[in-house]
């Protein structure tokens, strides 16, 4: 053989060698990226070659699928009372992807979930029938929250104190995802994008906001736990009007015939004073009140339900004075509907804070179990006795203070409302935040409750805590307890 064709022969084999290695490298190690890459179509049409499993809802199915017409992807998802169930399903669109509970079990929810599977199917990557998703949601409470909310910008969530299951979700305005699953519905996404009101956000857990008073119910937590106080019936120091620390900035409450000077941790809740939480917080230090705040779950990055909620934040690195004003929930300080529910929820079980979640479970097509949640995994926030102490004052709060539209007859409610500043100098319309708990006296059956309306087209003269969040979070309350 002469030399330039065995040259040749060996330059022939090298190439043959080396599309052999990288068709090995291609189907041993990236295959399965491949397959999973978001631009591969055939992705998509395995998502949507079979009818999708449900998300359940107290037994029923709150999703479904529809058979498509001349398309490759031969379902579609619908969803049953779609606006209504929005922020806990998400959505699943051929065009846009999946959030919420649609993108965290879509492998579940499409049947490629290897649990699925039996080990041939693993190995054939047989695709098997899809599985379901089990929520924590009480409908009626749902629908309570849903309704009453109505046409304002807001949020609510509801927590059974014991067990930590979310029993009601609703950010409003809501939208419905059966109007964007398909592939031709570019005109209602854009509609949805373009929207000021953001529908698309789930304010429940994705929208931090300033809590206002309804942040003071920590700061009194402190107190106690801190030894400030020993009791929430022991006179305060606390002028009135209070004077922000190294500045000439009088703190003033909002009633001013209100009797806040020295006043009682009780009665400065009764009243919303401003001068006593403020002047707590700086008598506690920034760090005492940030390491309360986070026992109650703010400043957690990674707060899974299991839908990730935005972080709750309380500052660090403060003066004096910015202290101060974070006693009443201002400055920096900032919380979401779920957050606020989460510090009435573990004062009203004794101090203890469970784990909030909204899926019970993950099934196969046969109703077998692929993962369970568990209830009741609980953490120590407060002792029992300040979390007593807690619920008597925010018992004083709804029966002669500043929450008396949560009322509910043959039940005990205790709460605290909030109106919080927005914008640069207050110059927006004000968040109006209730955030409360209820136990019925025949029953025992026990909510916890957070609202939020940031936007109900109400005169500034006219937002308030209990005029506008505290009826919401009565009616949930009531379908909470009902039955």
């Amino acid at each position: 053989m002469n030399r330039t064709i065995r040259h040749t022969a060996v330059f022939c084999l090298l190439l043959v060698l080396a599309l052999l290695g990288r068709a090995t490298w291609v189907q041993a190690y990236q295959a399965k990226a491949l397959a999973d890459n978001d631009h591969n179509r055939r992705k998509t049409i395995a998502q949507y070659a079979q009818p999708l499993g449900d998300i359940i809802v107290a037994g029923s199915p709150v999703t479904g699928s529809k058979r498509t017409q001349g398309s490759d992807l031969a379902y579609k998802r619908t969803y049953t009372q779609g606006e209504l169930y929005a922020a806990v399903t998400g959505y699943s669109s051929q065009a846009y992807g999946a959030t919420q509970l649609e993108g965290i079990y879509s492998h579940v929810l499409d049947g490629t979930d290897d649990r699925l599977k039996n080990p041939v199917d693993v190995v054939t990557g047989k695709q098997t029938a899809p599985g379901s998703v089990l929520t924590t949601i009480d409908p009626d409470v749902q629908k309570a929250a849903y309704e009453a909310l109505g046409n304002d910008k807001g949020a609510a969530v509801a927590i059974d104190p014991a067990t930590g299951k979310i029993l009601g979700m609703v950010s409003t305005p809501s939208y419905d995802p059966s109007k964007i699953s398909g592939t031709n519905d570019g005109d209602m996404w854009q509609k949805l994008l373009s929207d000021q009101d953001k529908p698309l956000v789930n304010r429940a857990l994705r929208q931090p906001l300033a809590p206002g008073s309804t942040f003071k119910l920590v700061v009194a937590s402190a107190a106690l736990e801190n030894g400030l106080y020993s009791s929430v019936d022991e006179r305060t120091d606390s002028p009135d009007p209070y004077t922000l620390p190294g500045t000439t900035t009088v703190l003033r409450n909002e009633n001013a015939s209100a009797p806040c000077k020295n006043a009682t941790l009780r009665t400065a809740l009764q009243y919303s004073c401003n001068n006593v939480f403020a002047k707590a917080a700086v008598d506690l230090g920034q760090d005492k009140v940030r390491a309360m705040a986070e026992k109650f779950g703010f400043n957690t990055e990674k707060l899974d339900v299991p839908v990730r909620a935005s972080e709750s934040l309380y500052p660090s690195g403060m003066d004096k004075a910015q202290t101060a004003l974070t006693g009443i929930g201002q400055f920096e300080v900032t919380a979401t509907p779920l957050q606020m529910a989460m510090v009435s929820s573990a004062l009203a079980n004794g101090g203890e804070l469970a784990a909030p979640h909204m899926v019970s479970k993950v099934t196969d097509s046969k109703g077998n179990t692929l993962q369970d949640f568990a209830d009741g995994d609980t953490k120590r926030v407060v002792s029992a006795s300040t979390a007593e102490q807690m619920r008597s004052a925010m018992v004083t709060v709804v029966e002669q203070g500043t929450g008396t539209n949560a009322r509910i007859d043959g039940a005990e409610v205790g709460g605290k409302t909030g109106t919080a500043q927005n914008g640069v100098d207050n110059s927006n319309t004000p968040y109006a935040w209730f955030t409360s708990y209820a136990k019925s006296k025949s029953t025992g059956k026990e909510v916890a409750v957070a609202v939020v309306v940031e936007d109900s087209g109400s005169a500034r003269s006219e937002v308030s805590g209990n005029g506008l969040a505290a009826p919401i979070a009565q009616k949930m309350m009531k379908a909470a307890l009902k039955g």
